[in-house]
């Protein structure tokens, strides 16, 4: 008995050793099956990679749109405002031959010589083409007498009791506004009615509330 179990001894580690061998080889050849499975599909790599170059597109196309809108913007801007600065000062030069037009009453007007006449004339002339130089450039003056008024464009330098307009309406102008494009170049410096009925827009609010 003894010997026999010595004589088949070694064949059984034998055989046993190589079905270890066997099932480890195994193992290897399931894990290596496992991990191709997990790998990427070459297809769905080249899928998603398409799909973030398609989004990067996107994105710096809506950037240089933008881009190019801002700078067409600023371009028209600089057009429209670029005589800004300019045009104030003419206001003032045109506000001066204002003042030296109305310093003369129409007494004295009628009573003028043709010397005189033609003085007065050639200033009105000279005022009257200035400012339609500057609407040329986009500078307009502001509508103020008969409005309501409004802050972003009138500037209230007293206040007229008249109870025949609607209150807070622009009864004087002590000084012509202008507005170049859409931004003001100055107010106009108004007076305003105090008194007087309720503006419409002002009745409905109070009506509503």
């Amino acid at each position: 008995m003894t010997e026999e179990t010595n004589k088949n001894g070694p064949d059984a580690a034998a055989t046993e050793a190589e079905a270890t061998a066997t099932t480890e080889e195994g193992q290897v050849a399931n894990e290596s099956e496992a991990g191709s499975a997990q790998e990427i599909d070459p297809i769905d790599a080249l899928k998603a990679e398409n799909a973030d170059l398609r989004d990067r597109f996107l994105r710096l196309a809506a950037e240089m749109d933008n881009l190019r809108r801002r700078t067409d913007r600023e371009i028209k801007d600089a057009k429209s405002y670029a005589v800004t600065g300019f045009a104030r000062d003419m206001l003032s030069v045109s506000d001066n031959l204002r003042r030296a037009i109305e310093t003369l009453p129409e007494e004295a007007r009628a009573a003028a010589d043709a010397t005189l006449t033609a003085l007065i004339e050639g200033v009105e002339m000279t005022e009257r083409g200035m400012l339609a130089t500057l609407e040329r450039h986009g500078v307009r003056k502001i509508e103020a007498e008969g409005q309501k008024f409004d802050p972003n464009f009138h500037q209230a330098m007293f206040e007229v009791p008249n109870p025949n307009v609607p209150n807070n309406t622009v009864v004087q102008v002590v000084q012509a506004g202008y507005a170049i494009g859409e931004r003001v170049l100055r107010p106009a410096m108004v007076g305003v009615a105090k008194g007087g009925p309720k503006s419409e827009a002002a009745a409905e609010d109070t009506a509503k509330a």
